[in-house]
């Protein structure tokens, strides 16, 4: 019997969720499965990897053919590099602890990596959202400066209208005043001068 590691489908229609799978080559891909590894989830950033490290080191020993995909993902996970490392330990090149030791400083440099690429995606975010925020307020300053505009306009026309109709209404009643000044004084003498002649009589 040919034995796979492959991945089967689940989630639901536009959001594809997979089990890593040992398989017959022949069953198909949906269908009867020897056990269950791990688990993939491409829809995070960077895509999640929940995998029994262990079973799938043994079925990789065993001889176990895994697809392109599933290939990629147990060599991110380190699992052809144990293979590789108990394999000189197999031959004597090294010891067990010495492998262990190697394997574990390839996973602390690749969480390293991980790290970086977060923080890196993190601050790609955070710039986009800082200079989104900058055009929007460059924008609402052109607007506000166009309403602005636009309102001193209305005003300048309005303006105009209202100073002519203000010195009409005060040049009316300035030239009243006068015409009714003028008589009053005229006929302040003409009282004045009766006065004066009784007084010589």
């Amino acid at each position: 019997m040919a034995t796979k590691i492959r991945l089967q489908r689940g989630g639901r229609k536009g959001y594809a969720f997979y089990r890593i799978v040992i398989a017959d080559a022949r069953a198909p891909r949906d269908g009867r499965f020897t056990e269950k590894i791990g688990t993939y989830n491409p829809n995070t950033d960077p895509a999640t990897v929940d995998l029994n490290f262990d079973r799938a080191l043994y079925w990789v020993e065993v001889g176990a053919q895994p697809t392109d995909t599933v290939r990629n993902i147990l060599s991110n996970e380190g699992v052809y590099l144990m293979k590789h490392l108990r394999g000189g330990v197999r031959k004597g090149a090294f010891d067990e602890a010495t492998a262990q030791k190697k394997f574990d400083a390839w996973k602390e440099e690749k969480l390293k990596g991980f790290e970086a690429v977060r923080e890196k995606n993190a601050k790609a975010k955070k710039d986009a959202a800082a200079k989104n925020l900058e055009e929007e307020k460059k924008k609402n300053e052109e607007i506000a400066k166009k309403v602005a505009d636009k309102k001193a306009a209305e005003v300048a026309e309005e303006t105009p209208a209202e100073e002519v109709a203000a010195e009409e209404t005060v040049e009316a009643p300035v030239e009243e005043p006068k015409a009714e000044e003028a008589p009053a004084a005229e006929e302040a003498p003409a009282e004045e001068a009766p006065a004066e002649e009784p007084a010589e009589a």
